[in-house]
């Protein structure tokens, strides 16, 4: 039998589609190795931390751990909340003037009982309890504290593959599917496919990879005009990474327009950020941020100002900017992110055992292999490579020139 008495969970940061099947993941894990151990829950990430929010895994509970993994979103809710920021936590309610968070939390975790926590996010999660870990040694308490990194931009440092990000790749192919069908709605139509990823364009560019692989498997009726395989066609992507000279993108899409009635675009939410940052600056306008000092990528909409961008320069009669990122992130997870969610769940459990800290996944200075990452090596915004084969590939095949990396 193993010496752990208790384990908390908890899922922080935005939605991702595995958050629901790692914590069934957990639950039926720990149940199979020893059911005598106690799993509680936090509601809320860190909000239900500070507030000693939490719900007890019961038998009942347990006996429906396998139905989470069918499920997208948080079974037990999430929260954008930073343990350093006091203010922000304090504006919030979730502690009171003059109380530390970090320690409000270490209290919460010692009068609960909680020898092991497994962190389900983000670099920002997994950091924040990091340094919950380290406030709690140097105060005498031991905590083994376990990370998983959930995240469909694929982001982090220095992990191959984090949770999520297949599904959400594969989610974004499918709802790009139904929209692109809208170029038959009007003459010279301009569509945006606004793709979730602040800093970095993987996800944008897997979900383009992903789609066209999907699109050229079905037959066409070229002859009737409507269903050309151009008309349903990207014909443009636009990441981070990328340096983006707009005039000669329009003069390239306007010929696609030309020829082909329409143009398809996708781009990554944090293209063009700091363009935007600039203009907003140079008018006077605030830029809003959230607690993490992140821009609020929803407020600024950097879709909206793609298509204001392009449409007079290629002579769009109607400009549609749809996005992905909400139907794409809430999503279940697919066969694909279940098998990695399946070894990185046994490999958490298994270093909860052993008192081992850190984050699971497969560590890219380890030969990709998949261990407990030392906390302090976990870093977010690692870039996308433009220069992978298989994204030059991708850009040749729709026509766009090779791309001028600005961040590597």
């Amino acid at each position: 039998m193993s010496k752990i008495k208790k384990v908390g969970i908890l899922t922080a940061g935005g939605l991702a589609p595995c958050l629901s099947a790692a914590v069934g993941g957990l639950i039926m894990r720990y149940t199979e190795i020893d059911p005598e151990i106690e799993i509680i829950c936090y509601r809320g990430g860190y909000k239900g931390l500070l507030l000693g929010d939490s719900v007890r895994i019961s038998p009942e509970i347990r006996e429906k751990a396998f139905t989470l993994l069918l499920y997208g979103g948080s079974p037990i809710g999430n929260s954008r909340v930073k343990l350093t920021n006091v203010k922000d936590c304090v504006k919030r309610g979730l502690v009171k003037e003059g109380e530390d968070p970090q320690k409000v939390a270490a209290d919460q975790l010692v009068k609960d009982g909680v020898q092991v926590l497994h962190t389900i996010g983000g670099d920002d999660t997994n950091t924040a309890a990091a340094d919950l870990a380290a406030f709690l040694k140097n105060n005498n308490y031991d905590l083994t504290v376990i990370g998983l990194p959930k995240t469909i931009d694929n982001d982090v440092y220095p992990i191959k593959q984090s949770l999520g990000a297949w599904t959400a790749a594969e989610q974004g192919a499918t709802y790009f599917r139904n929209v692109v069908a809208e170029n038959s709605a009007n003459p010279r139509m301009l569509i945006v496919h606004e793709v979730m990823g602040r800093n970095c364009g993987w996800l944008t560019a897997a979900t383009a990879l992903k789609y066209r692989k999907e699109l050229y498997s079905n037959e066409f009726v070229p002859e009737i005009g409507g269903v050309h395989p151009k008309r349903y066609d990207v014909h443009g992507i636009y990441l981070p990474e990328m340096e983006i000279d707009l005039a000669k993108e329009a003069k390239r899409l306007h010929a696609v327009m030309d020829l082909y009635d329409c143009v398809n675009i996708f781009i990554s939410e944090g293209a063009g950020v700091e363009a935007i940052i600039k203009e907003m600056e140079a008018k006077g306008e605030e830029v809003p941020r959230d607690a993490f000092g992140h821009v609020k990528l929803d407020a600024i909409n950097p879709g909206k100002w793609f298509g204001k961008q392009f449409a007079e320069m290629i002579g769009a009669e109607k400009v549609l900017v749809q996005k992905s990122g909400y139907f794409a992130r809430s999503a279940p997870a697919n066969a694909e992110d279940l098998t990695l969610i399946k070894g990185c769940v046994d490999l958490a459990v298994d270093a909860a055992m052993r008192g081992e800290s850190g984050v699971i996944g497969h560590d890219e200075a380890h030969q990709d292999r998949l261990r407990p990452i030392e906390f302090e090596r976990i870093k977010g915004g690692k870039p996308f490579n433009v220069a992978f084969p298989w994204f030059k590939n991708l850009l040749r095949e729709i026509g766009q020139p090779e791309p001028v990396a600005v961040r590597k």
